[in-house]
């Protein structure tokens, strides 16, 4: 029975949330404020939160920011915004995937499924205990842990899924619909949220789309990882 903290500080949406998710078998906690999800993060264990933005005592991005320096749980945000650069931004600050409200129950259903099937799989790579090594990447998907050149890499769960995935097939072209049914586990969706991802892998792994090392875009077709020449 998956468990889900309901970040609302709206009495009625919260409600209302609590109800349909209790409904659907969900276990559920809520707060109606930043600081309140944060204990209850550091206390309890969640397969999602879901997290409003319109918040009274701390903005919900800097709460994003500070909920993924405690945890990797999966973190839909529910937000008024909907401008591009924003949930672009919300993304490279952590989150799995959004909502522009108003959402219906049915919208909120399908996005936290496809979360939490994205979270199993990634939780099912992990059981292999095969150390992955390409160039000066070695990637332990047993441990989660992945260092460059003898260096940790500090990754969020998204982009270590991601470069596990790519990592273990050097040199291949991987087709953007492939990444998005292998590692987001979606049999559709948007290509922007594989190059936030991307960008903000190459970015730890110290290179650039201009002027890559291990990952290789090629326009129209995917992306492959293969080591330095």
């Amino acid at each position: 029975m998956p468990s889900v903290l309901v970040v609302e500080d709206d009495q009625f949406v919260r409600s209302a949330l609590i109800r349909h998710l209790t409904e659907a078998s969900h276990t559920v906690r809520s707060v109606g404020t930043a600081l309140e999800a944060l204990r209850e993060v550091a206390h309890f264990r969640f397969d999602v939160v879901i997290l409003d933005l319109g918040l009274p005592d701390l903005d919900g991005s800097e709460a994003l920011k500070m909920l993924r320096g405690i945890t990797d749980v999966p973190v839909i945000v529910a937000t008024a915004r909907d401008d591009e650069s924003e949930i672009v931004r919300l993304l490279n600050d952590g989150a799995d995937d959004y909502l522009t409200k108003p959402f219906s129950v049915e919208h909120l259903a399908a996005r936290m499924a496809a979360v939490l099937r994205r979270s199993r799989a990634a939780e099912g790579r992990a059981a292999s205990p095969r150390v992955i090594r390409v160039g000066g990447l070695s990637i332990d998907p047993l441990r989660r842990r992945a260092e460059l050149d003898g260096a940790d890499l500090d990754l969020t769960r998204r982009e270590f899924d991601l470069l596990t995935f790519l990592a273990g097939r050097p040199g291949v072209v991987v087709a953007r619909k492939e990444l998005l049914a292998e590692v987001w586990q979606q049999s559709y969706g948007d290509d922007q949220t594989i190059d936030v991802h991307l960008s903000w892998l190459r970015r730890k792994l110290g290179e650039t789309a201009a002027r890559p090392r291990y990952l290789h875009t090629l326009r129209g077709v995917g992306v492959k990882l293969q080591p330095p020449a």
